[in-house]
């Protein structure tokens, strides 16, 4: 069933780490600012917990290249740094950090008639959090779950569908802004990487979306 974004003024989107607003939205995103609304992103946590063994990449460098990372890939689609806030929760803890989020998410999310964040079921512990989080806000904005982990498999039918503005193509584009996650730190073996598969997977030319249609 396809997405219908009529009406939509104002959206908040919603990522539990740098990229997932990316390889959930940016489709969405993008048509957003096609449509002329106001889009804010809010990443969670300060992403630094994905090289924890890498000299080279001490953790206060790796949140501000992450959050570098996110500006390049948003500016893609029109969204301005001035529209993206970093809570800078500590990433891989954030099922502590509920309160908090609910706190700040709570403030940044009064004016958005669209909330759009993870979904409750994702694999990912601090995405989970997340949703608990964006669950606990009041208001009667329309409300959008996407899912990261694990990543959806080609051909699923589930939820409501969007394509992605310039397909495949654009959104490995974008995915590959995020270079930190896409091996480019290699003094840290165990450090997370995107995997070939799963670049294929969160590149597809449709999002996928839980909410009223």
């Amino acid at each position: 069933m396809r997405l219908r974004l009529a009406g939509i003024r104002r959206a908040l989107i919603v990522a539990p780490h740098p990229d997932d607003e990316i390889i959930g939205a940016a489709g969405l995103i993008r048509r957003l600012k096609t449509i002329g609304a106001a889009v804010s992103v809010v990443i969670v946590s300060d992403g630094g917990a994905s090289h924890p063994g890498s000299r080279r990449w001490p953790r206060a460098r790796l949140v501000a290249e992450r959050r570098r990372e996110s500006r390049r890939a948003l500016l893609m689609l029109g969204v301005s740094a001035r529209d993206l806030r970093c809570l800078a929760l500590p990433d891989g803890d954030l099922p502590r950090h509920v309160a908090e989020a609910v706190r700040h998410l709570r403030r940044l999310s009064a004016r958005a008639d669209l909330i759009v964040g993870p979904a409750a079921d994702d694999a990912h512990p601090d995405h989970r959090a997340v949703a608990a989080a964006l669950d606990r806000l009041p208001g009667r904005a329309r409300r959008l779950s996407y899912r990261v982990w694990p990543p959806r498999r080609r051909g699923d039918v589930q939820g409501l569908t969007l394509p992605v503005p310039g397909g495949s193509a654009f959104k490995r584009l974008l995915i590959a802004r995020h270079r930190t996650q896409l091996g480019a730190i290699r003094d840290d073996p165990a450090g997370f990487a995107i995997a070939a598969h799963e670049l294929r997977a969160f590149a597809q030319p449709i999002e996928r979306f839980g909410g009223a249609r």
